[in-house]
């Protein structure tokens, strides 16, 4: 078994292609060659309900492995801690093959994830990519997304991604700095919330432009980036449809305002497959994070370690 820090885990992500990682997962998910159980959360004992851990597990026919993401949530005096690690054992003989840190795998499975949603979704004249965020997850959507269509403009907006201009330039060279939320999404065509908010971000309801408008989960409790009230005018779709409606907060609170999760248009399986209809109007995906993703990043991992070390 080899065992990646966080440092050795980003330098063998480069040799990745973690879009066609995801590509490749959900066309075999479509085809019933992932099991993907739904996520469990255990609280911690003596920490008053405050801390806990997430496990995210699954097992893929191809490559044949299975195994678990462990991410915990471990509240101090000088604030929450959160980790990850991925186990990921072996289909055939049961033997364990990889034991990384997962900070990075996770960033890295988020981004590709939307991205693929993108290329399924978004229109395929491009227009206008608008990244809400300019931390790490943020950069890596704006980083995976960038090449995926002819876009005529790539923008980025948080409150502090003036102070990280360069940085931004230099993950996609020629990305435009908005000076605000709403200069950053006039006019755009595909908004990606990258944002670890618990209050809505945007409303694409106001957002007349927009095709695509795309958010992730996160630690805060009750984590929503647009208005529950926002669902019965989009077309939703989600990373899974069997686990995701139950888990997001704004498609819980959005059967309130008449919003049911058998009006999603499809989930990521379906899209790989070909039999989710394309949207009709303003679409919204949503993704809440699968093990599978987690078991075929590393898995995809675990296969570059193995052939850079011949």
């Amino acid at each position: 078994m080899q065992i990646l820090t966080a440092p050795q885990v980003s330098e063998w992500l480069a040799h990745v292609d973690a879009v066609a990682v995801m590509r490749s997962l959900f066309a075999s998910f479509a085809q019933g060659n992932v099991v993907q159980p739904p996520q469990v959360l255990t609280v911690l004992p003596d920490m008053d309900g405050a801390g806990d851990f997430i496990n995210y597990s699954a097992a893929l026919a191809e490559p044949p492995v299975f195994g678990a993401k462990l991410s915990p949530y471990l509240p101090n005096s000088a604030g929450a801690k959160v980790t990850a690690w991925t186990l990921l054992m072996s289909s055939t003989d049961g033997m364990p093959l990889l034991l990384c840190d997962a900070m990075a795998l996770t960033v890295e499975r988020t981004a590709a994830t939307t991205a693929l949603a993108v290329d399924l979704l978004a229109p395929q004249q491009g227009g206008i990519l608008t990244v809400i965020g300019s931390g790490p997850v943020a950069l890596a959507h704006l980083r995976l997304a960038a090449p995926l269509r002819a876009w005529t403009e790539i923008r980025c907006w948080s409150p502090a991604a003036a102070s990280r201009a360069d940085t931004i330039e230099q993950v996609v060279p020629g990305t435009v700095v908005a000076a605000s939320k709403e200069q950053a999404t006039a006019g755009a065509q595909v908004v990606l919330l990258c944002t670890s908010s618990a209050e809505p971000v945007v409303d694409p309801r106001l957002l007349e432009s927009a095709a695509l408008v795309t958010s992730i989960s996160t630690n805060a409790p009750g984590a929503h980036e647009v208005p529950p009230e926002s669902l019965s005018a989009l077309d939703v779709y989600c990373d899974y449809a069997e686990t995701t409606p139950g888990l997001a907060a704004e498609m819980k609170a959005a059967t309130a305002f008449g919003w049911s999760a058998d009006t999603l248009r499809g989930d990521l399986p379906t899209l790989a497959a070909g039999t989710a209809p394309p949207p009709e109007r303003c679409a919204f995906f949503r993704s809440m994070g699968l093990g599978c993703e987690d078991i075929a990043i590393a898995a995809a991992l675990h296969a570059a370690l193995k052939s850079g070390s011949r």
